[in-house]
């Protein structure tokens, strides 16, 4: 289905380590929007739904009168961000989680606001042509995924749809030019790397996320959307723990030692690396441990401790200890290679990162003579990227470890026209141009709220030709493109990549050029 020490807007602190939130969605996907209702078990409700008796529909003559309980009966138009289905009721919109677009529905009103309506499928009247029994048990309860319920060919579809919806409504044009979705032959496995929580349950040990809008913890043993490897790793990680009767952090008493696993995969170097987040770097039976888990897991590269004593919603703390093999693991993007720590960002999916980074490149449109500035150049991945086909590449990061990150991977891959600076894009780019640098393209990759309004405006004072917008949100890339579009930018075209099958996420590489 995030590391803070500088500005709360910047690329590192909300989606380059969106890997150091608990929360399920930082993990899985996207974040939630406040009009969801929190009926994480709607989904899978439907079904029993359809055979129970259908309610009947409260007859109200405007949106205004509806309250609490009131069953009203709405045609999904589209997706939400979220994936719930959106439909009117007397033109207010309606949320209703786990409906899906074309769909006729009774549903029963969970909350009212000013704006919107949410409810909750009480009964399907038509049901979409594209709607799938979801294969994971757990579906609509994890909260990891937003929408196994639609076909893969109805998720692509959707998808294109919510980002047509954003510009329409922030930008006011209907016919954006959009390219087909780039999307995923095999949309199941694809993820690189799991953080799960660690808790006692009846049956034993268990490893998985937190239910939506609570603290109950949700076994997802098996996630399909896992590689498998990651699921092993973590299910034998968990015996070896049990088994040892290593103890477990309790969040209600702050007793207890291990509280996270993480595991990642190295898809092309076939390594694995196990880091266990606990509250004291004091680990009782660790030889026994390590001894187990290599055992258990023969391709374990690396086994680490990260220390975190803290009673916070940040999952990685200050200290690494290495308790066995390897400082990091290998991996590769392309022709592009990558030592990853514990602690390190890397993308969640890589083959659709290659796809993505592709789409830069071309909007770029290189020639190998432009000035590139990658503005919230995280770990230095899109600027290394099109380093070899520009003449100049400045990233801007305002995260020291990140930067530090950057440079070590622009010299393992004798990128030496890669430069990388620790900063802010809005201080750094008009002290630039003051000087006489004038770059031709600028990158920004910036996290969920979208670009930094000071940023924005240096753009605008820097001019570059080619502003390209790289998003995982449909809304704030609209209305920032709204801005751009203002200050003299059209938009040429807009690329959809559908990063994260099986959630409501949707990635977006969009082209701006100014119009003189």
């Amino acid at each position: 289905m995030t590391n803070n020490n500088s500005k709360p807007n910047k690329k590192i602190d909300h989606k380059r380590r969106g890997d150091n939130r608990a929360s399920n969605q930082a993990k899985l996907s996207g974040q939630k929007d406040n009009h969801r209702n929190g009926s994480s078990s709607a989904r899978s409700d439907v079904k029993r739904n359809k055979l129970q008796s259908v309610p009947r529909v409260t007859n109200r003559q405007t949106a205004e009168e509806i309250h609490s309980g009131d069953r009203i009966v709405v045609t999904i138009k589209r997706l939400g961000i979220n994936g719930e289905g959106v439909g009117y009721y007397r033109r207010k919109a309606v949320f209703i989680e786990g409906a899906l677009p074309d769909e006729v529905v009774k549903a029963e009103v969970t909350r009212v606001e000013h704006k919107f309506i949410a409810a909750k499928i009480t009964h399907l009247e038509k049901t979409s042509p594209y709607r799938v029994d979801a294969p994971c048990p757990v579906f609509g309860i994890c909260g990891g995924c937003q929408i196994q319920h639609l076909s893969y060919e109805g998720q692509l579809a959707a998808k294109e749809d919510i980002l047509r919806e954003a510009f329409t409504r922030y930008t006011g044009i209907d016919n954006i030019r959009m390219k087909p979705i780039l999307g995923m032959e095999h949309p199941w496995g694809y993820r690189n790397k799991a953080q799960l929580q660690l808790g006692m349950q009846q049956e034993g040990l268990i490893a998985g996320l937190y239910a939506a809008d609570s603290h109950k913890l949700i076994d997802i043993t098996g996630c399909p959307i896992q590689h498998p490897k990651i699921n092993e790793a973590v299910d034998k990680t968990r015996n070896v723990l049990q088994r040892l009767q290593i103890p477990v952090y309790k969040d209600k008493s702050g007793q207890g030692l291990v509280r996270t696993i993480v595991a990642r995969w190295g898809f092309q170097s076939g390594q694995l690396q196990i880091t266990l987040i606990t509250t004291s770097d004091k680990l009782p039976q660790r030889e026994e441990l390590i001894k187990s888990l290599r055992l258990a897991l023969p391709e374990l590269t690396s086994i680490a401790l990260n220390v975190n004593p803290k009673n916070t919603s940040l999952i990685f703390g200050n200290k690494t200890i290495l308790l066995w093999g390897e400082d990091n693991i290998q991996e590769s993007l392309g022709d592009l290679e990558f030592t990853l720590s514990p602690r390190a960002f890397f993308q969640l999916n890589p083959l659709q990162t290659v796809k993505l980074y592709e789409s830069v490149r071309t909007a770029a449109g290189l020639t190998g003579r432009e000035t590139v500035v990658d503005a919230y150049c995280g770990t230095g991945t899109i600027g290394l990227w099109l380093a070899p086909y520009a003449g100049e590449v400045r990233g801007i990061e305002s995260i020291p470890e990140a930067v530090e990150d950057a440079r070590s991977n622009a010299e393992r891959n004798g990128r030496t026209n890669a430069v990388f600076y620790e900063g802010y894009a809005e201080e750094l780019l008009p002290r630039w141009v003051k000087s006489g640098f004038s770059p031709d393209v600028i990158i920004a990759d910036p996290p969920r709220t979208g670009l930094d309004p000071t940023f924005i405006e240096a753009v605008l004072r820097t001019k570059p030709k080619r502003f390209i917008y790289v998003s995982c949100n449909p809304s704030t890339l609209a209305k920032d493109c709204k801005t751009l579009l203002d200050g003299g930018y059209s938009i040429e075209w807009v690329q959809p990549v559908d990063m994260f099958p099986q959630t409501s996420h949707v990635e977006c590489c969009s082209l701006l050029v100014r119009k003189d």
